[in-house]
């Protein structure tokens, strides 16, 4: 059976093949070839491996790799990451982002902090475990696309049964357990009117006159999400409503037949998703009303729901004591809901900081690497073979 390499070689050739997962298709790669190189690299310390093909992205794979000991069935700890990655801006990169490089105490590379570093840790610090000493089962996750749609993170129940006690999710947060976030909504607002001469702004219907409309409409939600939720854990302590892209139109003197605008949702942990899209439906229903066909709202991705933690439970408690780092909260989305979902107590913490996620020149610090291999070791050790 072939050995494990070192540590910075795991390193080095996860970022030497590419992962990127993106809408736009020209940019879009398959995570295959990293699903075999784990697969094989967990292979060799002694897991049984599954991987899974996604029924909702073709080229696309999960993988699950498990070791569970005679008689233990349930329970135990998952270690999840996602191995796909954005695409990287060209031209603003100082280097080949798929070149690991060290320097300055710095290891630099496209996913070396978000997040396929991740796994480098993880079996970095699986090398110095005999999984005949675990009492309880140990799984490793690496699911696909998670920077997009998060098809990987939505068919975990590929695996059958898969229900850990505990799940630690890798995102780089410096080693600080994160434990709630808020959801991720991405929607689309078409409006359809009827294109004509300028000259006569009765021979069409302008679609850019009605978008004013809608969005007049939605900055009263977005008052009423400050005004109806609230809490107080975050930074920003109410949902919120941003208006990131709009387009419509194609020369000043043709009225304009089509006009989209793209906006992004920030629900609570906890939010009923259904009821934010009710109070745009009702501040909307006037100018659908008045517009008949001619507005209409599409997801540009699935939903994602907000996610919390117990501060108070087990897992919160164990990293707390292991890593010397009280639990916070995060601005930014993980699949830590369809982890959840399993039923198992769940936490956002790895290496790296989340400052350097989607960054040219993205890197993890050296001195960052010993300190979270023990982490990790540790808490295999206390759950596992406890």
């Amino acid at each position: 059976m072939p050995q494990l390499p070192s540590f910075i070689q795991m390193y080095r050739e996860l970022i030497a093949t590419p992962s990127v997962s993106c809408l736009d298709p020209s940019w879009d790669t398959s995570n295959k070839a990293v699903i075999e190189k784990l697969a094989q690299w967990l292979d060799s310390l002694g897991f049984q491996i599954d991987i899974h093909e996604l029924d909702h992205q073709s080229g696309k794979y999960n993988l699950l790799a498990h070791y569970i000991p005679e008689g233990a069935s349930e329970g135990g700890l998952m270690l999840a990451g996602h191995t796909d990655t954005v695409p990287w801006d060209e031209g603003r990169w100082t280097q080949d982002p798929f070149k690991l490089r060290e320097d300055n105490g710095c290891l630099y590379g496209l996913g070396s902090a978000d997040m396929k570093g991740f796994f480098a840790f993880v079996l970095e610090a699986l090398r110095g475990i005999d999984l005949k000493t675990l009492t309880k089962p140990l799984y490793i996750l690496a699911t696909a696309d998670e920077e997009t749609t998060m098809a990987g993170a939505r068919e975990l129940d590929a695996f059958g049964h898969l229900k850990p006690e505990f799940a630690i999710i890798g995102e780089p947060t410096s080693m600080t357990p994160v434990t709630a976030h808020k959801g991720h909504l991405t929607e689309a607002v078409r409006v359809t009117g009827k294109s004509g001469h300028s000259s006569n702004p009765a021979g069409g219907v302008n679609a850019i006159e009605i978008m004013h409309d809608v969005i007049t409409e939605l900055r009263t939600v977005q008052r009423e999400f400050q005004q109806r939720f609230n809490d107080a854990t975050f930074e920003v302590p109410y949902p919120t409503l941003n208006f990131g892209a709009i387009h419509g139109g194609d020369a000043a003197n043709r009225i304009c037949a089509c006009c989209e605008l793209h906006i992004d949702m920030r629900p609570l942990p906890g939010m009923n998703i259904d009821d934010m899209y009710g109070l745009i439906d009702d501040r909307l229903r006037e100018v659908k009303a008045k517009y008949p066909g001619a507005v209409c709202l599409q997801h540009m991705h699935e939903p994602i729901p907000g996610y919390r933690c117990d501060n108070d439970s087990d897992i919160v408690q164990l990293a707390h004591g292991l890593t010397g780092n009280a639990p916070e909260v995060a601005n930014y989305c993980t699949e830590a809901p369809f982890v959840q979902g399993l039923g198992c107590q769940t936490i956002i913490m790895g290496p790296g900081n989340i400052a350097q996620a989607h960054q040219p020149d993205e890197y993890i610090q050296i001195d960052e690497i010993a300190p979270a291999q023990r982490h990790i070791r540790d808490l295999i050790r206390s759950i596992c073979q406890a």
